[in-house]
């Protein structure tokens, strides 16, 4: 009987998880090279089995969720792996097996999230807090599509505004369609993300059944990791519906006439792809569009944009997890921003908004710049 290393008994665990494709990589560290973490901090050389490799973390390490899967190193890989895959997997031996532990922070989210159904620890009737004073209504089979607010803009009251403009244009369209409440739970792609395979499926079964007795045929969501994960996850608990995220909804009004723009914004403004919608999703025009056909606004591009676009640093449940100053990736975005005189800095997903606001509190630079989700240039042009 052969006895394996304890580096060849990881890897053997990580494949077994859903790390396959880890076998395709000849480590020519072109994603090391790629990973945006290059810009806020070094890699050491570690000797792994008496050989010096470029990247290697111990398996036990929390470094090992440090990944916000952001999907630049998968793009640029020659041999197709997808290594955010991979660091799933590698999340998953270690949530499953007992290697190494969950950061205390992200475990509370978990917790929080199995045991109410929201990483808030928040009461499922406050999920529709949100819409105190709107005229939103009960989703019903009748209606065309459901509002999907994503926990952070449901719970969140930094963040409501984001969930509270996209009904506001919403109703400006008398747009046919409803909200949920307390029958959903999250989505789940921060769990998936973070390793907890069986409570993402958990949610994913739960939520699909909702939508089903409810007749749901069509989701309109306002966060990129809603829509990746209701379009691109969800079908294998059988979910059976169209995700379409905001900026793709209003790019069609647009197109479809519906949607006009009567009031001027003379702003100046730049907008930040999210790597949900763009890398993972393709989705770039839409926003832009939505941008360009309101009145007297300005649509300034940063230095690095579309799929050069820096990850914010929320992606792979790393919103639910503390950044250190100066490891922060959306400090570096934020001054990419300030850097083309923008004074407005738009985006299309809450955890953008939230970790773009962090910034802005502690940046020397960015009194002059507002953080703003496009519903709410979209409201104000209306």
């Amino acid at each position: 009987m052969t006895t394996l290393t304890p580096f060849e008994e990881a890897v053997q665990v990580i494949v077994e998880a859903g790390g396959e494709p880890l076998r395709l990589c000849y480590q020519c560290g072109l994603c090391t090279g790629t990973c945006p973490w290059n810009m806020v901090r070094s890699f050491p050389v570690r000797k792994i089995m008496g050989q010096s490799q470029l990247g290697l973390i111990d398996f036990e390490s929390e470094d090992n969720w440090m990944c916000t899967s952001c999907h630049a190193c998968v793009d640029r890989c020659p041999r197709g792996v997808e290594i955010i895959d991979v660091m799933r997997a590698l999340r998953r031996a270690m949530v499953g097996m007992g290697f190494g532990h969950v950061p205390k922070s992200l475990e509370v989210t978990l917790k929080n999230i199995a045991a109410i159904g929201n990483p808030y620890g928040e009461s499922k009737e406050k999920r529709m807090a949100w819409t105190k004073g709107r005229d939103v209504k009960t989703f019903s089979k009748e209606m065309d599509f459901l509002f999907f607010a994503c926990c952070f803009t449901a719970y969140d009251a930094k963040i409501q505004r984001a969930a509270q403009a996209g009904a506001d244009v919403l109703n400006a369209l008398k747009a046919s369609y409803g909200v949920l409440g307390a029958e959903l739970s999250c989505c789940g792609e921060s769990v998936r993300k973070a390793g907890d395979e069986s409570l993402m499926q958990s949610l994913a079964r739960d939520n699909t059944q909702v939508f089903t007795e409810k007749g749901v045929k069509k989701i309109v969501v306002n966060s990129p990791h809603c829509y990746y994960t209701f379009k691109n996850e969800y079908p294998e608990v059988g979910g059976n519906f169209e995700a379409i995220h905001m900026t793709q909804y209003l790019a069609q009004m647009i197109e479809q006439g519906k949607l006009k723009f009567t009031k001027s914004l003379n702003k100046r403004v730049t907008y930040h792809d999210p790597c949900y919608l763009g890398r993972h999703s393709g989705i770039y025009d839409e926003p832009r569009k939505v941008l360009k056909s309101i009145p007297g606004l300005e649509l300034v591009e940063m230095k690095d944009n579309r799929e050069l676009a820096l990850c914010c640093g929320g992606g792979g449940g790393r919103i639910w997890m503390e950044t250190k100053k100066g490891e922060r990736f959306s400090d570096i975005r934020l001054n990419q921003a300030i850097e083309t005189g923008a004074e407005i800095l738009a985006v299309a997903c809450p955890y953008c908004m939230s970790n773009f606001e962090d910034s802005l509190l502690s940046s020397e630079k960015g009194s002059g710049i507002e953080i703003k989700d496009i519903a709410e240039l979209a409201r104000e042009a209306i």
